[in-house]
Formats: C-alpha cells, sequence, structure tokens
C-alpha cells in the first residue's frame, strides 16, 4: 500500500496531534524492543538448561511474554484511535520494516515458517491442528487483504482529491463531503487495523494451544529473535543510506 501509506502520512503530517503520538509512541516502541531484547536473553537461557521439567515451571516467563505483547498491542490501538493514518506508515520503523508491513502489522502466515523452522519435534496430532490453524488464518489474512485493496480504491475515489493536491483546499461546500469521506476512511481503516491485529493476536493463541512449554518457549525465541534481527537489519539499511 506504498501510495496510500505516502498520501495517508502527508495528511497525518498536517494534524497537530500528529508530532506528539509519533514522540510518544515512538519512545514507548523503543522500550517495548529494550525488553523484547532482556526477555529473548531470559528465553535462550531457559533453553540452554536442557532441563524440559525445568521449563515446564517457567510458565511465569511465557506469560510475561505474552503479556508484553498484549501491553504493545494496547498502546498501540489507543494511539491509532488518536492517529491511525501513522499506523500504516510509522515513522519509528526503519525502510525495511515498513516494506514489511502488512495492515499496519506483520502478516499472520509469517508465525508458520517461523514456527517450522525452530520447532521440529512436532507429533502428528500437532501437526494436522497446526494445519487447521494455517487454513483458517490464510481464508482471514485473504479477506483482510482484500478489504485493504478496497481501503485502497475507496482513497483513489475521494471526491475532489486531485483538487485538493492541486489547490491545496476545496471550495464551497465540497470542504464538508471531504471531510466526510476521509471520516469514512480513517473508521475503515482503524476497523481494519483491528482486525488484523485480533488475527495476529489469535493466530498466535491457537499455536500455543497446540505446543508444549517447551516448544513455546522455542517459539517464542524464535519469533523474538527475528523480529529484532528485522529491526537491526533495517537499523543498518538506513544508517547505509544516510551515510552515502
Amino acid at each position: 500500500m506504498t501510495a496510500l501509506a505516502k498520501y495517508l502520512r502527508a495528511m497525518a503530517d498536517g494534524n497537530g496531534s500528529t508530532s506528539s503520538i509519533v514522540e510518544n509512541f515512538g519512545a514507548f516502541f523503543n522500550g517495548w524492543l529494550v525488553r523484547q531484547e532482556r526477555f529473548l536473553e531470559q528465553l535462550v537461557q531457559a533453553l540452554r538448561s536442557q532441563d524440559e521439567e525445568e521449563i515446564e515451571r517457567r510458565g511465569d516467563l511465557i506469560q510475561e511474554v505474552l503479556s508484553h505483547y498484549d501491553q504493545y498491542s494496547a498502546e498501540k490501538f489507543k494511539a491509532a484511535r488518536e492517529q491511525v493514518l501513522l499506523f500504516y506508515s510509522p515513522p519509528w520503523l526503519t525502510s525495511f520494516e515498513k516494506a514489511q508491513l502488512w495492515v499496519g502489522g506483520f502478516k499472520p502466515f509469517i508465525l508458520f515458517k517461523i514456527l517450522t523452522n525452530s520447532v521440529t519435534e512436532l507429533t502428528p496430532e500437532q501437526e494436522q491442528a497446526i494445519e487447521r490453524v494455517k487454513c483458517e488464518t490464510r481464508k482471514e489474512e485473504r479477506e483482510l487483504t482484500q478489504a485493504s485493496a478496497a481501503i485502497q480504491e475507496s482513497l483513489a475515489a475521494l471526491p475532489l482529491l486531485n483538487l485538493v493536491r492541486c489547490c491545496g483546499r476545496a471550495v464551497d461546500g465540497e470542504e464538508l463531503e471531504l471531510e466526510s469521506a476521509m471520516r469514512k476512511l480513517k473508521e475503515d481503516m482503524l476497523r481494519a487495523l483491528e482486525s488484523a491485529d485480533k488475527l495476529r493476536g489469535s493466530t498466535v493463541r491457537k499455536l500455543l494451544q497446540t505446543l508444549s512449554p517447551v516448544q513455546t518457549v522455542k517459539f517464542l525465541a524464535a519469533s523474538a529473535e527475528f523480529q529484532l534481527a528485522v529491526r537491526k537489519w533495517g537499523l543498518q539499511k538506513d544508517q547505509g543510506r544516510a551515510a552515502t
């Protein structure tokens, strides 16, 4: 949604509340990533013990990690209700991270790839359960992708969009029509973002229900490692561009 993201960022930049949201959520996100690194260290340390009983007793660590993700989702949606436009092209993300965005976050299907690469000792029953979750996720993901495409189409159909781009403002009563269309667009975007976040969360919960405590720790560690690696790579790429 590159064209959509660029236009919406331009619209968001004209809002007086945008800078405070960027600053506040950006600071929260950076702090959240620091805590993410600490949780990753604890998850890896738990796996190094090679003691399955000990890992199973670390249910508190699993719950802390899940609460950590819940906190991110709650803060994200609270900020998105104020300025949803920002979350389709977040300025606190690197260019590489933004290129991976799908409806304001990661594509749920990536979870199955992470699971496949991190947890290999699945039983036939687990594989069947995961396959069912995969089919459900693929279907819902496809529906949300279509909804996002419809949002982009509605942007192109906004009344007087070309006039506003050229002249910077609408005339007569046409400005009210444009404002009404933009309000509906933002509502649609917020609804799509909320649905996507729910799908991301429900997919994780369904997968964890099929895994043992040891498998859960492996999956959570691999997920955190993947996110932090994408972040690190994105920062390196952006710094490289800035240096040239």
